[in-house]
């Protein structure tokens, strides 16, 4: 079967909530897929409802991203499948409990998935798709990027390196034809929050909770509209317009030979 003419879209954490709604969604626009995730029986799921959606192309790799192995393997599909256009990282998990109590074992292989294997993907993919003259990469951050102090402090700060990667891509390749998109979700309704030790979606106010659908169709309007950061839940843009504007302003008073007049040590001359 021949491929789709707008390519490959290749999804991590595919097996369900926000990744499951992604391979939904990018199959009904007409892309191909490729689905990754541990769990094969759920992806397989996953894939036949997407097949169904038009007949699409649609490949299950069942991979560990915290596993070596699996993760050179994608990396190497990336690199070399020109047929690959979208990479959207959403493969993460993450924790409610604070520091002190968590476990730091836990806490390193929450860092292997949301930094280092979203980081050696995105590696494989952006120079690939420079080279093919253009691709785009989709990464999952949270609001937390930027509510530090909601949820655990390792999660947050992963979520937010995510942002940052996310920027500072789009600066350095824009040009070069790579789109990016940062998505930041706040509480969704999927399983994430089992894992989180909340016990479920279910136990936290039904008011602030969004529909993994929702969360893709507005994540994929703003991808559309050409954002580089979306935030669904911000009914006004112009705060994180804003909020943008100041980090930048801030960056450019950040140079200088000498420390502020407030870190200099005074000395009193005698009369």
């Amino acid at each position: 079967m021949a491929v789709s003419t707008l390519g490959v879209a290749l999804i991590t954490g595919a097996s369900g909530g926000i990744g499951a709604m992604y391979a939904d969604r990018l199959a009904r626009r007409g892309y191909d897929l490729i689905l990754v995730a541990r769990n094969e029986e759920r992806l397989e799921e996953v894939a036949t409802r997407a097949r169904n959606v038009g007949g699409n192309v649609v490949e299950t790799i069942a991979a560990d991203l915290n596993s070596a192995t699996d993760l050179r393997m994608l990396e190497a599909r990336l690199r070399d499948d020109a047929s690959v256009s979208v990479l959207v990282n959403n493969a993460g998990f993450g924790s409610a409990s604070p520091l002190l109590q968590s476990n730091v074992d836990d806490m390193e292989r929450m860092i292997g998935v949301n930094i280092t294997a979203l980081t050696r993907l995105t590696y494989a993919a952006a120079p690939a798709f420079v080279a093919r003259g253009g691709g785009s990469i989709i990464n999952i951050s949270s609001t937390v990027a930027i509510g530090l102090e909601v949820l655990n402090g390792v999660y947050g700060a992963s979520k937010a390196y995510v942002l940052a990667l996310t920027q500072s891509l789009d600066h350095e390749l824009a040009s070069k034809g790579l789109r990016v998109q940062a998505v930041l979700p706040g509480a969704t309704a999927t399983d994430f929050w089992k894992v989180a030790g909340v016990g479920g979606h279910q136990n936290l106010p039904a008011e602030i909770v969004m529909r993994a659908d929702a969360l893709v169709d507005a994540a994929l309007m703003g991808f559309d509209a050409g954002e580089v950061v979306t935030i669904p839940l911000l009914q006004d843009a112009g705060e994180w317009d804003a909020y943008d504007d100041a980090r930048k302003a801030l960056a450019g008073h950040l140079g200088g030979s000498l420390p502020a007049p407030r870190y200099l040590v005074q000395t009193s001359v005698a009369a």
